[in-house]
């Protein structure tokens, strides 16, 4: 197959990203003023707490079955590796750059989560239409692309909530604490100093010591119970603190996009239930077509906040260029090639069939650029938003080029 056709057939989808980006970078401009601050912001809740949520559970649930389960199980460990891989070079990008505490959790998220989501959702089946493209008829490639597509997603977003998340998390309260603790430190000893006499000596003069009355310094019984039932409490209250902050845990681990990959697993897998709510004559259809439709406003949502977020970009920040080198050169030149070796070792010991669809969604999980959604992440928690849209703005640019190059290679190997 000619190498033009391949680099045309990759590049159609990338192509389609990055005007959508644009126009979203339009409408942040001042002047448009559509996609202000607020705005931004509040898209991004409806996209996080909605959108994104009917999008993961509607695919998973008209697209995953156990018996397709049984031959993907080699997705979400090739997942997991790009996580491993990504976040061991960025703990080495750390130590070499040493930015500041506050962004080393989106340094770790840059480099360990790829966009497995809308980036696969919108650029396999535009591969899959092209007539340049080797994956066999559009219409079987689309169906099998979109169900590999479907689980990257719900997948990527369980990797991307429950680790990114609470990766950036930690490190965002990092930040501030050393000057919490030392100024609640300080604001201690003008008070102590202040509820008493500092002329005043500590002892009286007239106390004396004596070694053969011990008893005097004794404390009387009722006072050692009353001691004892303090401490009991307070050990109570310690313990249910913990409790309280292992729900906490729990409940930032269960964000919208996992519970909804749940609900799609369970509702695919179980024969039942998916023919009740799959299909033209499911009787509870509404609810599974009503998921789609919500579903469907997740990826240009997302990608015009992305464009926004990049717009910002432009305005600079105090983030060093060394970072962003290092971020580009994780995701775009050493993933890859990784991921080029490790499916060839997969395949080489009969861990994943044969299939080029397949093969080339699992290479390309190692090539795509960071997750958008870290940009939705740093938005929460109020950090490292222009740093973020900095490090976005150079990889979304970069990635026209490289995921185009890397998309064409990857399919000059599946045919």
């Amino acid at each position: 197959m000619a190498i033009l056709d391949l680099f045309i057939a990759a590049s159609i989808p990338v192509l389609k990203v990055l005007l959508v980006t644009s126009l979203g970078s339009f409408l942040a401009l001042d002047r448009i003023n559509i996609m202000g601050g607020d705005a931004r912001n509040h898209m991004n809740k409806v996209a996080f707490f909605v959108f994104f949520p009917a999008l993961v559970a509607s695919n998973l649930a008209k697209t995953i079955t156990y018996e397709s389960m049984k031959k993907l199980w080699f997705l979400p460990l090739n997942i997991f590796i790009t996580y491993l891989i990504g976040s061991v070079l960025g703990w080495l990008l750390i130590k070499i750059s040493r930015p500041p505490s506050h962004l080393r959790g989106l340094v770790f998220g840059c480099c360990a989560a790829g966009n497995m989501g809308p980036m696969l959702i919108i650029i396999i089946p535009a591969v899959c239409r092209e007539k340049g493209s080797p994956f066999g008829a559009p219409d079987v490639c689309s169906t099998y692309g979109l169900a590999y597509s479907s689980l990257s997603m719900a997948i990527g977003a369980i990797f991307l909530w429950s680790y990114v998340y609470n990766i950036v998390r930690v490190y965002s309260r990092r930040g501030t604490e050393g000057i919490d603790d030392s100024t609640s430190n300080s604001s201690e000893i003008p008070s102590k100093v202040l509820n008493g006499s500092c002329t005043e000596p500590l002892l009286s003069k007239d106390l004396t010591v004596l070694d053969n009355h011990a008893d005097r310094f004794s404390l009387p019984r009722t006072t050692l119970e009353a001691i004892q039932q303090v401490s009991i409490s307070v050990k109570f209250r310690q313990c249910l603190k913990m409790l309280s902050e292992k729900i906490n845990n729990l409940k930032e681990l269960l964000t919208p996009s996992t519970i909804a990959a749940i609900a799609g697993f369970f509702v695919g897998v179980v024969p039942q239930i998916r023919r009740s709510m799959i299909g033209e004559s499911a009787p509870l259809r509404v609810f599974e077509e009503s998921a789609s439709l919500l579903g469907e406003g997740a990826i240009p949502a997302i990608t015009l906040i992305m464009g926004a977020n990049l717009l910002r970009g432009l305005q600079g920040s105090d983030i060093r260029a060394s970072l962003i080198v290092g971020i580009i050169v994780v995701r775009y030149i050493v993933l890859p090639p990784l991921g080029i070796l490790i499916i060839k070792w997969a395949l080489h010991f009969g861990l994943l069939h044969p299939d080029p669809l397949y093969m080339f969604v699992l290479r390309l999980q190692f090539a795509v650029p960071p997750a958008m959604n870290i940009g939705t992440i740093t938005q929460l928690f109020g950090t490292g938003e222009r740093e973020c849209s900095v490090i976005m703005l150079w990889a979304y640019g970069l990635a026209s080029v490289s995921l185009t190059l890397w998309s064409t290679y990857f399919m000059w190997l599946a045919a």
